[in-house]
């Protein structure tokens, strides 16, 4: 049983210590290198000026479709009569 406790012993202090210490350290390497690139992400992906004159064009071409539906069905409600 001693020899089991010894064999234990060195298996958690050579093998499993040192493991999960690099484990641990690679866990929060790769958060700090997440956290950088959401942040670099948020500065650069879309800025509010971008998306303000995306709106504004989407709904141009929205009105102008609504438009010509407009006239469409105008015509075919006189063409119904």
């Amino acid at each position: 049983m001693t020899d089991f406790l010894d064999a234990f012993g060195w298996w958690i202090a050579v093998i499993e210590l040192p493991v999960l210490s690099a484990l641990f350290w690679m866990i929060q390497h790769l958060r700090d290198d997440l956290a950088n690139h959401r942040l670099e992400v948020a500065k650069n992906y879309a800025q509010v000026q971008d998306l303000r004159l995306l709106e504004n064009r989407i709904t141009s071409h929205l009105l102008r479709i609504e438009a010509k539906l407009d006239v469409t069905a105008l015509k075919a409600e006189k063409n119904s009569q």
